[in-house]
């Protein structure tokens, strides 16, 4: 006998994210690795305490461009969309369910006029 499936889209659950990556994904053996405070001392410069809005840290910037090269999507733009709906993502970058994610625009300004190629040289080494 056919049964339809119940449609669940709209239920709502508590859940964590942090239970919602698999062990073995590679972005949790590179959060293990890499020690990212690394990269606040290297970019420090290029940040203002007292002008402008609120800045997009520094380390979601160059985790969205890893991102961006270790799965081979095609753009920064589709990068970005895809931190949209990707949980993986979501934890790598340290954001939330509902965590709006960065124009990428602002990502891209980063390391084109943003930082200088030395900056994203030392980041990247």
């Amino acid at each position: 006998m056919l049964e339809r499936n119940m449609d669940n889209r709209m239920e709502t659950k508590i859940v964590c994210l942090e239970d919602l990556v698999p062990e073995d994904h590679l972005l949790r053996k590179i959060e293990k690795a890499v020690d990212f405070d690394e990269i606040y001392p290297m970019v420090e410069e290029y940040y203002c305490e007292d002008n402008g809005g609120p800045a997009v840290e520094p380390v979601v910037l160059v985790k969205i461009v890893l991102i961006w090269h270790l799965f081979g999507i095609r753009s920064l733009r589709q990068t970005l969309k895809d931190v949209a709906v990707n949980l993986a993502y979501r934890w790598f970058l340290g954001f939330g369910f509902d965590t709006p994610i960065p124009h990428f625009a602002t990502v891209s300004y980063a390391f084109a006029p943003g930082f200088p190629s030395e900056a994203s040289e030392r980041i990247f080494a």
